[in-house]
């Protein structure tokens, strides 16, 4: 919704403002202005992106105008989530946790959390590493390189629709002179027409310049913005993981562990102690009365 209102702030801001100053709007409206703006903008991201690009920039625009997917409730589940697995596997050995990697939807654990199963990149990133725990094989040093590397994988494939966009805005402004360009040719080459309306047909070809700037740094470059901050979330919560998963490795205790997680995250989402500790307090409380359910 932050979006729409954005858009109709930009809206009223310009055209209110010209039309303050005894502009006709009626001036404003050149559809063939806009179809070569547009058309060319469109033909220009196509060009310069691949099949894979243009599938992930369609793909990314309807979350555009949805709330953060992370927000602080989110994380809470996510810790508590790591606190059961690590209790789990630090109580009955680490082996006793892959049933649990394994058939996730089978889990007594994840089966508490289908808003996060229903996430795929911190399903998977949770149970790959765990796997990689549970094999001993790894020592802390080459799972935090691979973790990085991931990370830094999954942040080049995230911020690819916002580098797409961001390209397409920065070239509307030259499509919205090449508007006016040949709005200035098609009047000059009526320049035996009266003076007004030569001057309205010049007018008219300037109409170029202002809708590619406005589509460019009103409409699309802050979408781009807005992708690269949802980027920016979904790493955070893998870097949330991240710092659980190592110190456990390291041999922290898991109420330990996930503090270093609650540590890494953003100051507006952060969990303060109390308030982590009375979540897993009730988490602790909910699994022992569905434990003492299945066994009456």
């Amino acid at each position: 919704m932050l979006v729409v209102l954005g858009y109709i702030v930009v809206c009223a801001a310009v055209l209110g403002g010209f039309s303050l100053a005894g502009g006709e709007l009626g001036a404003l409206y050149q559809p063939t202005e806009l179809i070569i703006i547009g058309g060319a903008g469109v033909g220009a991201f196509i060009v310069g992106n691949n099949a894979k690009a243009i599938k992930a920039t369609l793909k990314a625009l309807p979350l555009l105008f949805k709330g953060s997917r992370y927000s602080k409730s989110t994380y809470m589940d996510v810790l508590a989530l790591l606190y059961l697995l690590l209790t789990k596997g630090r109580q009955n050995g680490m082996m006793s946790l892959e049933a649990e990697i394994e058939d996730p939807q089978n889990s007594d654990i994840f089966t508490r959390y289908p808003a996060l199963m229903g996430d795929p990149v911190v399903m998977n990133f949770i149970v790959d590493y765990l796997r990689l725990m549970i094999s001993g094989s790894t020592n802390a040093f080459e799972i935090e390189a691979l973790i990085d590397e991931e990370i830094e994988t999954t942040e080049h494939e995230a911020e690819m629709p916002a580098d797409s966009l961001n390209a397409m805005g920065d070239g509307f402004p030259a499509f919205g002179i090449v508007a006016a360009v040949m709005g200035v040719v098609n009047a000059l080459a009526a320049a035996d027409r009266p003076a007004a309306e030569l001057g309205e047909l010049i007018a008219h070809a300037m109409v170029g310049t202002f809708l590619g700037i406005l589509l460019a740094y009103g409409f699309i470059s802050p979408l781009a913005t807005l992708l690269r901050q949802k980027s920016a979330e979904q790493s955070k919560i893998l870097f949330c993981i991240k710092a659980v998963l190592l110190s456990s490795v390291n041999g922290a205790a898991p109420q330990i562990a996930i503090e270093f997680g609650r540590k890494t995250l953003y100051s507006s989402i952060r969990p303060t102690f109390y308030e982590l500790e009375e979540h897993i307090r009730q988490v602790k409380s909910a699994g022992q009365s569905a434990a003492a359910e299945a066994s009456s």
